[in-house]
């Protein structure tokens, strides 16, 4: 009886310790959006490049206008920002649920350790385009988000670890295969995110509703 009580002890303490030094409120279901918009983007990038060989071509030989590439680049900031508001807005309703605050320190850390990778990929994108090496943005999009959920983890959820290296393994392989990028993206930004948001809906949200 008594070494029962020791158990359920430690494992409180665990559990404590665990919520004191990871933001535990992301949202499965937000990772499942977020797979959808990347599709949808991914369809409309695919119908803007005029289809699959067209497209193909154009990248294996950096063939963009300056008109299409501005197009794209809206396309994937209004992915993001859809994305990020959508993430916001679900983590708050799970806090709210679960008592807890969404801008404490270790949420802030989270936040920091993701910008980092994040935002200097960003940065290096805006660099292949001015110079033209439009094949080699999504894979290094693919990489460096990737890099960004690898270095947040540790502040969150560990399973975002596995999104992160599939993300970075697909960046790698998409950089030998150029002109398939858009297909590499829509399977690493939108695949990837509905199967991991789907398990940690099934994990941890569905088990705390």
């Amino acid at each position: 009886m008594e070494s029962s009580k020791y158990l359920n002890d430690i494992a409180e303490i665990k559990k404590m310790m665990s919520h004191s030094s990871r933001f535990l409120s992301l949202s499965g279901l937000s990772g499942i959006l977020a797979g959808v918009y990347a599709l949808i983007a991914a369809f409309m990038a695919h119908q803007k490049l005029g289809g699959f060989e067209k497209s193909q071509n154009a990248m294996s030989r950096f063939l963009y206008s300056v008109d299409i590439v501005g197009d794209l680049i809206l396309i994937g900031l209004i992915t993001l920002i859809l994305a990020i508001t959508t993430a916001l807005i679900l983590t708050l309703k799970k806090t709210r649920k679960t008592g807890e605050k969404i801008w404490t320190p270790i949420s802030r850390r989270l936040i920091g350790s993701f910008a980092i990778p994040f935002v200097a990929g960003g940065f290096f994108c805006f660099v292949l385009l001015q110079n033209e090496i439009v094949g080699l943005v999504a894979p290094a999009t693919l990489i460096f988000y990737g890099l960004a959920l690898i270095n947040a983890s540790k502040y969150t959820l560990g399973d975002i670890k596995y999104l992160g290296l599939v993300n970075v393994i697909l960046g790698l392989v998409a950089t030998q295969f150029i002109g398939y990028g858009l297909y590499f993206w829509a399977l690493g930004f939108g695949v990837s995110h509905i199967i991991y948001g789907a398990i940690m809906y099934n994990k941890y949200d569905r088990r705390a509703n």
